[in-house]
């Protein structure tokens, strides 16, 4: 699985319980998904998974500006 998220670890946000569950159940139906071969698609588990750390991130922002 080749990532197009190449930030650093700072820039990632922390991921709450579940978001971290969510990740993981993804990354599972990726895994899944490559048992059956290299040709099939995944660009739609991976923006979910895309969409999960950017509501983290967005998340991290706001509390960041309260504080």
């Amino acid at each position: 699985m080749a990532s197009k998220n190449t930030e650093s670890d700072e820039k990632t946000p922390k991921l709450t319980a579940g978001e971290k569950t969510q990740v993981a159940w993804y990354v599972a139906r990726m895994c899944k998904r490559g048992i059956a071969g290299e040709g099939v698609y995944q660009g739609d588990l991976e923006a979910k998974v895309d969409r999960i750390i950017d509501r983290a991130r967005d998340r991290a922002e706001k509390n960041a500006k309260k504080k």
